[in-house]
C-alpha cells in the first residue's frame, strides 16, 4: 500500500532502528488521532525492518483491560521464554526481568511495537516504563502508537512518557495530509478530487473510503460510510459483523462458530467488503479500522448489543480457561447486564488484578460488581466496600476510598459487628490524615482504639495502636508516638504478626529520628526489611518514604536521592501510586535546595499533573513549583502558594504549612512588603513543636524575617548553617551550606559578606538564574560604592542569545517536544492564554511565523536538545 507524506517519518523510524541495532536503544511514542495511519507506519517499518527481529502486541479497548495484553499477543505468535511467567501469580518483577533478559540475548535487534497504548492497563505501561529505562542495554527500538486525542494532560500514558529518560525518547506526530497528498490519491483512485480535503481535513481513512465508494451522496462522516457499506451485506455477513463489533479489536475463529456458526461465504462477504481482515497467525477476525468497528457496534440496538453479549458470555464460559481472562468475561458479563455472572467473575477478576499488582484495574472491576450489588446482602457489599477503599487507597484516589470507606463502616454498624466496623475506623482516621484532615484523623484513630480495646485484644486492635503512634509521629509528638508504637509492637509480636511489627518499628523509628535518637534510623530500616520479606507492599513503600524524607528534611541529599530512587522504582513497579507521588514530590524538593531548579519545576508540575492527587501530595508540589517561581520572579508564584497554603493548615503540621510559609515571606521580603511578611508568619503564633525536623523549616522563615529587617526570636535548637549565619559568621556559613550542596543558601550567605564575596555571590546568583535577588544585590553593590558591577541582562535572559527568558525558554522545550498550547498550559499550570502570550513574544524574538521554524531556532541557539 503506497503511503503518503510520510517518507519523512518512516525514514526517521529506520534510521533509529539501525542505531538500536548499533546497541542505541530507543523508545519511540508515535501519537496520532483514529484513522491517521500509525499501524500503517509501523507495518511499513515492519516491512523494511531487514535482519530485525518482530514482537507485535496490541491494547485492548476493554471495559477494564485486561493486564499485559501485548505481551500475551507476542506469547501466542512465537515462542518465547517468558511465557510460563504470564500465567504465574504474585509480581511483576520477575516477568519483567524475563522480557528484558530474553531482548538482551537476542542475536538480532528488536523491533517491539505496541499498538494502541491509549488503552494500555497498569501493567503494560509499568513494563514500558521498566523497559524505557534500560534502553542503553538493549538493541531493540521500542514502537509505542498511541490515539493522541485520547491521551489528555491526566493520562497515565502522558505522565509515562515524561517520567522516561529524555535522551532514550522519539516523540513523533503522524500528520494529517495536505491537499497536495488527497488530491494525488484522488488522482490514483481515478477520482475527482474537489472538497475531498475539506470533507476528510486530511484523514487518510476518511479519504481512502470516499475515495472506495465515492462521494455521490455518501453522509459527511465515518459512521455513515461504514454503515452504508454494511447496508449491502447479506443478512447473515451482517451479523458476523456485528458480533465481530462487539468483541474488542478481534473476535477467534472458535467464539465466531461457537456463537454464530456461518457458512465460510458469510465470512468471505465481509473479507470481500473490506470492513474485515483475517488474522491468519491467531486464527481471527479483526475491522480493518478501529473506528468502523466502533461505528457498527454504536448503530446496534440496546436490546441487540445486550443479545449479542449474552451470547458471547455463554461460550466464554465453555471455553478453554487459558484462552478466556477474566477481564474478558467481566466485559461482556456487564455489558449482558447480567448481575450474577458479574457478581461471580468481577470480585475474582479484581483478586487477579490485585496479585498482579494491577491495582487500578482491580479497583474498576471492584466498582463493576458494586454496581450489580444494590440487592446483595449486606456482608456481600460491606467486603466489597473494603475492597474497593483499599485499592483507591493504593492508587491514591483517597475521596474514593473515604466515600467506599464510610459506606462500609455504616453496613458493619448496622450488622453489629463492632470489630470490623473498629477496624474501618481506623481506616477512615488513616484516609483522613491523606486528605489533609489530621483532626479528622485523630478523632476517628480514638474512636476505633476506643471501639476494638472493648473487644478481645487482635490485629486490629494492633493497627489502631500503631496508626495513633503514627498521627502522634506524623504531629512531632515523639513520645507519646513511641509509647503507643511499642504497645502496638507488643501486641504485634504476641499476635506473630510480622504486618503490624512492621507497621509499627516504621512509626517508632521515625519519631525517634524526629527525635533526634540515630537509634531510630535502625527501626526503620528494619521495618523496611520486613516489609519487603513478607511482601507487605503499603508498609514497604511508607518505610521508602520516610527514610528518603528524613534525610531530605536533615538536607543529606545524597542519601535521600538514593532512597528516593529505590523507593520510586518500588512503587512504580507495583501501583502504588500514593506513595511513588508523595516521594516524587519530594525529590523535586531535594532537586530545588540542590539547585536544578528547572529540573524541580517540571517534576513538581508532573506530578500535579496527577489525577486524584492526594492533598497531602498536592501540598509539597505546589510548594516546590511555587518556590521556584518566587526565586526566579515569576508572577505566577502567588496563587500556587495560596493552594497550598489552604491545603496545608488544616493539617495542623508545621512540616507541611511551614515550608509554604517561608516561600511567602520570601516572595513579600523581594517585593520590599514587610506587612504581608508579618501576615504570612500568623500561622506560627499556635505552634506546639519547634525541634526535630521543624527546626530547619523555622529557621528558613527566621532567616527570611532577619533579611527582611525584621526582628524575630530565633528558632529553637537553630541548625548549625543557619546558627552561623545568624552569629554573622558569613564565610563559615557559606562553607556548611556548599558542604550540604546547597548553592542558593551559600550564596545568600555570602551576600552578606564583603565585595569580593558579595560578587561571588551575584554570579552564584545569576547562575540559578534568580533574577530577582541578582537585581537587588547588583543594586546594593552599586550604592555601597562597589565599581564595575555589571548591569548584564537579565539573569534569566542571559543563558540565550534571543534574550528569552527563563519561562519562554521553558515554553519553547515544550513546543519542541510537540506539545500544543493547551497541553503547555496544562503542563505548566498556566492559562491558555497565558501560554499563548509566552508564544506570540517568542516567535517575535525568534524572528519567526511558524512553530517549525521555531523549533529549527532553538536547535540553532542551542535551546532545545536535538531529537
Amino acid at each position: 500500500m503506497q503511503l503518503f507524506e510520510r517518507d519523512s517519518l518512516l525514514g526517521t523510524l529506520e534510521r533509529l532502528l539501525h542505531e538500536a541495532a548499533d546497541g542505541a536503544g530507543r523508545v519511540v511514542f508515535v501519537g496520532g488521532e483514529a484513522g491517521i495511519g500509525k499501524t500503517c507506519l509501523a507495518t511499513a517499518l515492519r516491512d523494511r525492518r531487514g535482519a530485525a527481529g518482530l514482537w507485535w502486541g496490541a491494547c485492548d479497548a476493554l471495559q477494564t483491560p485486561h493486564p499485559l495484553a501485548p505481551l500475551h499477543d507476542i506469547a501466542r505468535a512465537q515462542p518465547v521464554r517468558f511465557k510460563p511467567l504470564l500465567a504465574q501469580e504474585g509480581g511483576r518483577a520477575p516477568l519483567f526481568e524475563a522480557v528484558l533478559a530474553e531482548l538482551q540475548a537476542a542475536t538480532a535487534p528488536t523491533l517491539f511495537v505496541v499498538e494502541d497504548a491509549h488503552w494500555a492497563d497498569e501493567a503494560t505501561l509499568d513494563l514500558l516504563k521498566f523497559l524505557g529505562r534500560r534502553l542503553e542495554q538493549l538493541r531493540c527500538l521500542l514502537l509505542v502508537t498511541y490515539r493522541d486525542d485520547e491521551v489528555t494532560a491526566q493520562h497515565p500514558l502522558r505522565r509515562l512518557m515524561g517520567e522516561l529518560p529524555a535522551a532514550r525518547v522519539t516523540r513523533l506526530q503522524v500528520p494529517r495530509l495536505s491537499a497536495d497528498a488527497v488530491e494525488a490519491m484522488a488522482k490514483g483512485a481515478l477520482r475527482a478530487h474537489d472538497g475531498l480535503h475539506a470533507l476528510t481535513r486530511g484523514n487518510p481513512f476518511f479519504v481512502s473510503e470516499l475515495l472506495q465508494h465515492g462521494m455521490d451522496g455518501v453522509p459527511q462522516g465515518v459512521q455513515d460510510l461504514v454503515l452504508a457499506r454494511f447496508a449491502r451485506l447479506g443478512p447473515m455477513a451482517q451479523q458476523v459483523m456485528q458480533l465481530a463489533s462487539i468483541v474488542p479489536r478481534r473476535i477467534d475463529d472458535w467464539l465466531m462458530q461457537d456463537v454464530l456458526a456461518p457458512p465460510l461465504a458469510a465470512i468471505e462477504e465481509c473479507l470481500d467488503a473490506g470492513l474485515l481482515v483475517a488474522d491468519g497467525d491467531r486464527q481471527a477476525l479483526a475491522f480493518r479500522h478501529e473506528l468502523a468497528r466502533v461505528a457498527i457496534e454504536q448503530s446496534l440496538s440496546r436490546l441487540r448489543a445486550q443479545e449479542l453479549h449474552v451470547q458471547v458470555l455463554a461460550a466464554l464460559a465453555h471455553a478453554e480457561p487459558a484462552r478466556v481472562s477474566l477481564a474478558w468475561r467481566v466485559h461482556h458479563a456487564d455489558r449482558a447486564r447480567d448481575a450474577a455472572a458479574v457478581l461471580q467473575l468481577a470480585p475474582d477478576a479484581a483478586l487477579e488484578a490485585q496479585r498482579r499488582g494491577a491495582h487500578l484495574e482491580a479497583a474498576a472491576h471492584l466498582r463493576t460488581a458494586l454496581a450489580y450489588a444494590g440487592q446483595q446482602p449486606d456482608p456481600v457489599r460491606a467486603v466489597l466496600l473494603d475492597r474497593l477503599a483499599y485499592e483507591s487507597y493504593l492508587t491514591d484516589r483517597i475521596e474514593d476510598a473515604l466515600v467506599a470507606r464510610h459506606a462500609a463502616r455504616e453496613l458493619w454498624r448496622r450488622m453489629g459487628d463492632r470489630l470490623k466496623e473498629g477496624d474501618a475506623i481506623r481506616w477512615l482516621s488513616r484516609l483522613s490524615w491523606y486528605n489533609g484532615q489530621t483532626a479528622v484523623a485523630e478523632a476517628h484513630a480514638d474512636e476505633a482504639i476506643s471501639v476494638l480495646a472493648a473487644l478481645p485484644p487482635g490485629r486490629e486492635l494492633a493497627m489502631a495502636y500503631s496508626n495513633r503512634a503514627q498521627l502522634h509521629m506524623l504531629q512531632g509528638e515523639s513520645a507519646d508516638a513511641v509509647a503507643l508504637g511499642t504497645r502496638a509492637l507488643a501486641l504485634a509480636v504476641e499476635l506473630g504478626d510480622v504486618e503490624i511489627q512492621a507497621n509499627a518499628l516504621n512509626n517508632i523509628g521515625t519519631a525517634r529520628l524526629d527525635a533526634g535518637d540515630e537509634a531510630g534510623r535502625a527501626e526503620l530500616e528494619q521495618s523496611l526489611a520486613l516489609a519487603l520479606a513478607g511482601g507487605f507492599e503499603e508498609h514497604a513503600a511508607r518505610a521508602y518514604v520516610n527514610l528518603s524524607f528524613d534525610a531530605v528534611m536533615l538536607m543529606r541529599f545524597p542519601v535521600a536521592l538514593a532512597w528516593l530512587e529505590r523507593g520510586i522504582a518500588y512503587c512504580d513497579a507495583r501501583d502504588l501510586d500514593a506513595w511513588a507521588r508523595y516521594m516524587s514530590a519530594y525529590q523535586a524538593a531535594a532537586w530545588f535546595a540542590l539547585g536544578e531548579w528547572q529540573r524541580a519545576a517540571d517534576q513538581a508540575a508532573l506530578v500535579l499533573q496527577a489525577p486524584n492527587l492526594a492533598p497531602i501530595n498536592r501540598i509539597v508540589a505546589l510548594t516546590v513549583l511555587a518556590h521556584v517561581r518566587v526565586r526566579r520572579g515569576d508572577p505566577d508564584a502567588p496563587p500556587l502558594l495560596d493552594e497550598a497554603l489552604q491545603l496545608a493548615l488544616p493539617t495542623r503540621s508545621l512540616l507541611r504549612f511551614g515550608p509554604v510559609i517561608a516561600a511567602q515571606v520570601e516572595a513579600a521580603r523581594l517585593r520590599d512588603d514587610h506587612a504581608a511578611c508579618m501576615a504570612a508568619i500568623a500561622p506560627l503564633a499556635t505552634l506546639e513543636h519547634r525541634s526535630g525536623y521543624r527546626s530547619w523549616v523555622l529557621a528558613e522563615i527566621d532567616c527570611q524575617l532577619r533579611l527582611a529587617g525584621i526582628p524575630h526570636a530565633p528558632a529553637e535548637h537553630c541548625p548549625p548553617p543557619f546558627a552561623l549565619q545568624f552569629a554573622g559568621h558569613w564565610r563559615e556559613a557559606a562553607d556548611a551550606w556548599r558542604a550540604l550542596g546547597c548553592p542558593y543558601e551559600t550564596a545568600r550567605a555570602l551576600a552578606a559578606g564583603d565585595a569580593p564575596a558579595q560578587r561571588e555571590a551575584l554570579a552564584a546568583f545569576e547562575r540559578l538564574g534568580a533574577a530577582p535577588i541578582v537585581e537587588r544585590l547588583r543594586r546594593e553593590l552599586r550604592e555601597s560604592g562597589v565599581r564595575g558591577v555589571p548591569r548584564g541582562q537579565r539573569a534569566t535572559t542571559q543563558a540565550n542569545p534571543h534574550a528569552l527568558t527563563e519561562r519562554e525558554v521553558e515554553v519553547l522545550r515544550l513546543l519542541c517536544d510537540g506539545l500544543r498550547n493547551a497541553q503547555i498550559a496544562q503542563r505548566l499550570s498556566r492559562s491558555v492564554r497565558t501560554v499563548d502570550h509566552h508564544v506570540a513574544a517568542i516567535f517575535a524574538k525568534l524572528g519567526v511565523s511558524t512553530r517549525t521554524e521555531a523549533m529549527a531556532a532553538a536547535l540553532a541557539a542551542g535551546l532545545h536538545p536535538q531529537k
